[in-house]
């Protein structure tokens, strides 16, 4: 074996182990890869020029200027300020009110839920501590199983991880593009970009999917164990008003609605929409978070929706370019009116967050969305150290030797890195996974002939199906992080079970019609 490719393996080696040993994750992909570099460099195997070019590579298209990338720290404001201001927990309370007098009500809830946080936080481990604290203490009243209640609320918790607008499709989008731009290089042939639109599109119809699944599971549970998820009594207050529904369950639809349909429909970049995210999590926040004391803020507030809307549609429906040739009276009305609505929502803004600071929660969010973002763009720049030196030691060709070696050609071959992917995601969260395994195993299943977007919700698919499966799945950590001590872990375990099965159902089918995935982008491109 050359000194190169044991010098490649054994760094990829020492990296796994020092993150597994509990070391920080961007520091030991920069750290382990700048030791590395510099063995390289003392024994003449590793090209000095070519750590030089780090810094060129952080500023430049890769992230700097990775317009992207730009649409993160958004995604993940707009999930913390809805985690803050207790949107989830109205979501729960109103969906169990309307389902709780079914057999399997609370469980459909949990489900439904879990989909429309997933759509608006996209952040896993919020998702699935947040329907912990609050759905598992009323199911366990009402006489659930404690399997099926725990199962249910870790799945329903990853589903951030396949539904869009999803913080995982953002950066795969990233990850999965540079990865066919390498392959069309070796193929000699024309690269394409793919795009955040295009994961949003392919993810769309098999998250659909798992939900249903989810929601067929309860219902067979229901009708074959009646015992397990018994119908309950709406005994937990006055009926619901007409109001109350269309707050506290239509709003935050019609924002999801809002940012998706704004994507998947050419209205507006994923960067765009991501801000349309966040100035409608705030408005939200703000209704939420309001007191009787606030009426004048309240009005504003609500002023500040349907000027939202009108920005959206006044963008796309009128052109407001300006030049002297352009220059009409219907181009004037629909500058004045996006003028307006700008100024109006401008203002609603500030009132939510004086809302939201008088509640003491806009600067706990703030932060906690700064956190989450250094985290993943810190992470990022020791990935594309440690991407950097592994390729300058020829590691990318060996792991594509790898790939095409194993038996039963191509599909052998993407069998084995999904497998690979499935075991790390027992140790390793998606950032790491997705900036340091995916550009290694991705660009050699493209030259054999994937579907990059195919590829892409695959891997997104596996990695959630990872984070479920016991013992060492996140999704299960963190449920038994707040769970009360009456369930045992054995119930926690064994309850997520069935939903595994329903996860590889879903991959399996994924794999079989590709369509699944490839049918709504195409459709979109056009």
């Amino acid at each position: 074996m050359e000194l190169e490719v044991l010098l490649a393996l054994l760094m990829f080696a020492t990296a796994i182990g020092a993150l597994l040993a509990g070391y920080p994750v961007a520091l030991t992909l920069g750290g382990v890869a700048l030791i590395f570099a510099l063995i390289g460099i003392a024994v003449g195997v590793f090209p000095e020029p070519l750590l030089r070019s780090l810094p060129s590579r952080i500023q430049g298209g890769s992230i700097m200027q990775n317009e992207t990338l730009v649409a993160v720290p958004l995604f993940v404001l707009m999930g913390v300020i809805l985690e803050r201001s207790r949107v989830a927990e109205d979501l729960l309370h109103i969906a169990s009110r309307l389902l709780g007098g079914v057999r399997g009500g609370l469980g459909y809830a949990v489900v439904l839920v879990g989909a429309l946080l997933a759509a608006s936080t996209g952040i896993v481990g919020a998702t699935v501590i947040t329907m912990t604290l609050i759905a598992l203490p009323s199911m366990l009243q009402k006489n659930y199983d404690p399997k099926l209640a725990t199962g249910t609320i870790a799945a329903s918790g990853t589903l951030g991880q396949i539904i869009p607008p999803s913080i995982v499709l953002i950066l795969l989008a990233d990850a999965v593009s540079n990865a066919a731009s390498q392959a069309a290089s070796q193929m000699e042939g024309d690269g394409f970009v793919v795009s955040v639109g295009d994961l949003f599109a392919g993810a769309l119809i098999p998250g659909v999917i798992l939900v249903g699944l989810y929601l067929a599971w309860i219902a067979f549970t229901a009708f074959t164990r009646p015992s397990a998820c018994p119908a309950t009594s709406d005994d937990d207050g006055p009926p619901l008003t007409r109001k109350e529904v269309l707050f506290g369950l239509g709003a935050p639809l019609v924002l999801i609605i809002a940012v998706l349909g704004a994507i998947l429909a050419g209205i507006a970049t994923p960067t765009e929409a991501a801000s349309i995210g966040v100035a409608g999590a705030l408005l939200l926040a703000g209704l939420r978070l309001s007191t009787k004391d606030d009426e004048l803020l309240q009005r504003f507030v609500l002023i500040a929706f349907p000027s939202m809307f009108a920005i959206l549609l006044v963008r796309n429906l009128i052109d407001l370019r300006l030049g002297v040739e352009h220059l009409s009276a219907i181009t004037i009305i629909g500058a004045l009116i996006t003028l307006a609505a700008t100024v109006l929502l401008f203002v609603g803004i500030l009132a939510s967050m004086m809302i939201l600071h008088r509640s003491d929660q806009l600067q706990p969010a703030l932060k906690s969305a700064v956190h989450i973002t250094s985290m993943v763009f810190l992470i990022l720049i020791g990935a594309s150290l440690f991407s950097l030196v592994f390729r300058g030691y020829g590691g990318d060709e060996t792991v594509a030797e790898v790939l095409a070696s194993i038996p039963g050609g191509r599909w052998g071959a993407l069998i084995g890195a999904m497998l690979v992917m499935f075991v790390l995601g027992f140790f390793l969260d998606f950032i790491e996974i997705v900036f340091v395994v995916v550009p290694l195993v991705t660009p050699p299943l493209i030259v054999m002939g994937f579907d990059p977007v195919w590829l892409a919700i695959l891997m997104a698919l596996n990695l959630q199906t990872s984070f479920l499966t016991p013992p060492f799945g996140f999704a299960l950590f963190y449920l038994r992080g707040a769970a009360p001590d009456t369930v045992k872990t054995a119930d926690i375990w064994r309850g997520a079970v069935p939903f595994i099965g329903l996860q590889l159902l879903i991959i399996l089918l994924v794999a079989l019609v590709p369509g699944l995935a490839t049918w709504l982008p195409s459709l979109v491109a056009k």
